[in-house]
């Protein structure tokens, strides 16, 4: 089947690292779905340097189905850059993107293009439910998105993911933005532009182990949280003034107590505690100072987001 880029109407895009497992039944589910809904597509994925036969599976499938294409990086950016990736090489009318895992059903593509066509510019999937995870994971999630919802001045929805419809000129208004420290969700809804949802029950993967350990999903709240919120920064100028204040009003205490009763031996416990804790307080401050100078360290090199080693699939034009 060959496609002229210019009547693609979808661009799905998928990042994948590690997932031999799922890739036979994704493409199956995919095409399932989207040869039903009559429409030209073409299916982007991305292999973020998967150390498996990922990629030797996704070039089987590129020569067996042409609307498959596959751009393989040279080594593991994560799955941010990945999708990254594959948005700045889709040349859909809208871009839907969506993991390999299967957690999010390809079926719901159809509720998305509808509310496109209705005249949205966005629509994200909201989770109504979180099968297959620990309570441990749900409840991190939930504290995740109060914590950001909180902090920062965008409003980004809760229990969504990266699945969802993008329209092109939303596309277009991301691949304005530069940053090296992406977090995608918060992309997405820093843009704008007219937001819908729609509502499924989000199921357990489909096979395989997922990549994302607490540590991981730690580190990814916490650049969340810095790419866009300053909050962190401010509170500490607030813990800064509030010592302030208190150190004040017991120096004061202690000349009163002195002139009232006399010089008096100081405690070694609480000179300890005092010091220990103002010490801590600057260690804190400079960790949070430290996570933001991490940031512009890393936009100022001014490296290229990824590097791609071989693609597939795309013609001389769709290559540069």
């Amino acid at each position: 089947m060959s496609l002229n880029l210019d009547s693609i109407e979808i661009s799905v895009v998928v990042p994948l690292y590690n997932e031999s497992e799922n890739i036979e039944n994704l493409f199956t589910r995919l095409t399932s779905v989207l040869d039903q809904l009559k429409i030209t597509y073409e299916i982007i994925c991305i292999n973020d340097g998967s150390k498996d036969n990922t990629l030797d599976q996704l070039i089987q499938f590129n020569q067996q189905n042409s609307t498959i294409k596959v751009i393989s990086l040279s080594r593991n950016f994560g799955k941010e850059i990945a999708l990254t990736a594959g948005i700045d090489h889709a040349s859909g009318a809208a871009i839907i993107p969506i993991d390999a895992d299967l957690q999010d059903p390809p079926e719901l593509i159809g509720q998305l293009i509808e509310k496109w066509r209705e005249g949205y510019d966005v629509v994200y999937a909201t989770r109504r439910s979180r099968r297959g995870e620990t309570w441990l994971k749900q409840a991190t999630a939930k504290a995740f998105y109060q914590t950001i919802s909180k902090m920062s001045p965008v409003a980004i929805p809760a229990n969504t993911g990266d699945f969802r419809l993008l329209d092109r000129k939303v596309v277009e208004a991301i691949k304005k933005l530069p940053e090296r420290t992406r977090f995608m969700k918060g992309l997405f809804a820093w843009v704008g532009y007219k937001q819908t949802s729609v509502l499924f029950d989000r199921e357990p993967r489909y096979s395989g182990n997922s990549n994302w350990n607490y540590w991981k999903l730690w580190n990814f709240a916490l650049d969340g949280i810095i790419s866009f919120s300053f909050l962190p920064l401010k509170v500490w100028s607030y813990v800064g003034v509030s010592i302030s204040l208190v150190s004040l009003f017991y120096a004061l205490f202690l000349v009163i107590r002195t002139l009232a009763f006399g010089v008096d031996v100081p405690g070694y416990a609480s000179l300890m505690v005092a010091i220990l804790f103002l010490g801590g307080v600057q260690l804190i401050t400079l960790g949070v100072l430290g996570e933001y100078l991490g940031r512009v360290y890393e936009e100022v090199k001014g490296r290229p987001l990824y590097l791609i080693r071989e693609k597939y699939g795309f013609d001389s034009l769709s290559s540069l």
